[in-house]
């Protein structure tokens, strides 16, 4: 008897993974106040239902040498969300000093069990190895903007403006999350060889039992012609 099927695929997770991203990327692009408050309040809710997502993942779609990965990033996820997620507590350092942090561990250690789960051969290794690259760019990138720069800058007819070092941290994070939702659309939405290999494999043994019960029924016949 075939094993039954999982509730939730690796394919599942990062559509999923994919669809928050690109929530989060839509809610910084229209908003027109990309202050702290704002970034910390988005970056709080992408964080949890990621780290959501990952706990699924975890117990409903990886086996568990593979698992490992994901189970930090979500813990990480959890607490990053839940600092970001006090209202008090949202200013311009405390922004860079979360995400910052985030972005470095999570995309490390995704980054990491992508290159060990490679050797494997798993087809999806090479999807967790870009997404923690993202973010481990993401980190060193926001390492090197200044919490405190203040820019003015003047446009002809519409005024003078000032370019701040938590417009461009938010935006920044908005153009993370806007391009792993893109990535990993398109990584959950492409076919796995190695799926349909097994899929082969699969019809293959099924079709064995047949073969076996037509060459036993017809033995006893070619004994008794022997006769």
């Amino acid at each position: 008897m075939s094993a039954p099927a999982r509730a939730i695929t690796v394919r599942t997770v990062q559509l999923l993974r994919a669809l928050f991203a690109a929530a989060a990327a839509l809610m910084i692009t229209f908003s027109p106040d990309h202050s702290a408050a704002v970034g910390l309040s988005v970056f709080s809710g992408f964080a949890f239902v990621s780290a959501f997502v990952l706990v699924l993942a975890a117990w409903l779609a990886l086996p568990a040498g593979r698992r490992w990965p994901y189970v930090i990033i979500a813990v990480l996820g959890f607490a990053a969300g839940m600092i970001s997620g006090i209202p008090p507590w949202r200013n311009d350092d405390l922004f860079f000093i979360v995400v910052i942090s985030w972005a470095l561990l999570t995309g490390g250690i995704e980054l990491f069990g992508g290159i060990r789960t490679r050797r494997t051969g798993d087809p999806t290794a090479r999807d967790a190895i870009t997404v923690g690259a993202f973010g481990v760019l993401l980190g060193l990138l926001l390492v090197l903007i200044p919490a405190g720069l203040v820019q003015e800058y003047s446009i002809e007819s519409a005024g003078t403006f000032q370019l701040t070092g938590i417009i461009l941290g938010v935006g920044m994070f908005g153009g993370y999350a806007a391009v792993v939702a893109v990535f990993l659309g398109i990584a959950g939405l492409t076919p796995s060889p190695r799926s349909e290999v097994e899929g082969d494999k699969r019809a293959e043994a099924d079709a064995a039992p047949v073969v076996d019960e037509i060459d036993t029924a017809a033995a006893p016949a070619d004994r008794g012609g022997e006769r």
